[in-house]
């Protein structure tokens, strides 16, 4: 019988859900995060279901356990778990962990202010800063990111054609401008962007290969990005991140910004050193930053950083217990 209590923090990260979990972390084997998120979906992916789908999570519930570094230089490692899997890597998730930790006291960093994280995707260093106890923000300087696909024509079903990019920046995102077919963001309800993003996700997925240069494990078009006019002071641009089978993220999404900005980058729009303020569908901000080129196998790529903030919203604990009809979770699409 399987049975056991999950001992959580919950957070938002700029309005996305976190959840921490600080107990009954799995024994994974690897020597890399790659390999232990291997390792984990194999045989303990249920663990994932159970926290994160209803009845103990809803659709855009997304969490992280937090263990000992892989890398001799690193201060942690994080493995991210959400309801569209177990992420390569998560932004808006690093920011809710790293801030749900330290603040909790489980996590100190060898230099104040600075840690060093290993995730499936790599390796990701972070700044972040602490007043009386509270963490202020935290800027992660993300895995590379790179243009995969550009100015590619999909012929979406009862929609019609859509020109699209598909950008990776630690998970693969379709990325919908507006145009003929996509008035843009403010002209869509969040039931549109339920309705057309899985039927957009699947033809592109159908048409195009998405697999990372360094690590085959990563691949495929997991999120679609769409974009649009932007509602709060300061923003450069908006969107919304569709990812599991019906979940909008809330958050500028860190992945997501990534990809944006590589994809900016790419098409000369934005260059080395720019700063790209990046609005969520509820108006929320993350600031991203092209830090540095770089290649990416054969693709010329960036690497970019991303800066936002998090809140704990509370502790709970959480039980799942197979003697229950629904201890792995459900979903009503």
């Amino acid at each position: 019988m399987l049975k056991g209590t999950y001992f959580c923090i919950d957070a938002h990260t700029c309005g996305n859900p976190v959840r921490l979990v600080t107990s009954g972390h799995p024994n994974l084997i690897g020597n890399t995060m790659s390999e232990k998120r291997q390792h984990f979906l194999r045989e303990y992916d249920w663990i994932r279901k159970g926290l994160m789908f209803e009845p103990r999570g809803h659709d855009m519930m997304s969490g992280a356990f937090l263990y000992p570094p892989c890398s001799d230089n690193a201060d942690a490692s994080i493995l991210f778990i959400e309801t569209s899997g177990c992420l390569p890597m998560c932004g808006h998730g690093t920011i809710g962990t790293v801030t749900a930790a330290i603040e909790s006291g489980l996590l100190t960093a060898k230099t104040p202010g600075k840690l060093i994280i290993d995730v499936p995707a790599g390796q990701i260093k972070i700044d972040y800063q602490e007043t009386s106890n509270k963490i202020d923000w935290v800027k992660i300087y993300n895995v590379p990111a790179y243009l995969a696909h550009q100015d590619v024509i999909l012929d979406i079903p009862d929609l019609g054609t859509l020109k699209v990019d598909v950008s990776y920046g630690g998970n693969y995102y379709v990325i919908v401008d507006p145009q003929e077919n996509f008035p843009g963001l403010r002209h869509w309800t969040a039931a549109d962007i339920l309705r057309w993003s899985p039927i957009v996700r699947q033809v592109a997925h159908e048409q195009l290969t998405c697999i990372h240069p360094y690590d085959p494990t990563v691949n495929g078009v997991t999120h679609v990005l769409w974009t649009g006019e932007t509602i709060t002071s300061g923003s450069d641009g908006a969107n919304a991140v569709f990812y599991g089978d019906k979940a909008i993220d809330r958050s500028p999404c860190g992945t997501g910004t990534s990809a944006r900005l590589a994809q900016l980058y790419a098409k000369g729009l934005l260059q080395t050193g720019d700063e790209y303020t990046h609005e969520s569908i509820i108006g929320s901000q993350f600031v991203g930053r092209i830090e540095e080129a770089v290649q990416v196998g054969e693709f010329s790529g960036i690497m970019p950083s991303i800066k936002g903030w998090a809140r704990i919203t509370g502790n709970n604990a959480i039980t799942i217990d197979d003697a229950d009809p629904y201890a792995f979770g459900f979903q009503v699409v």
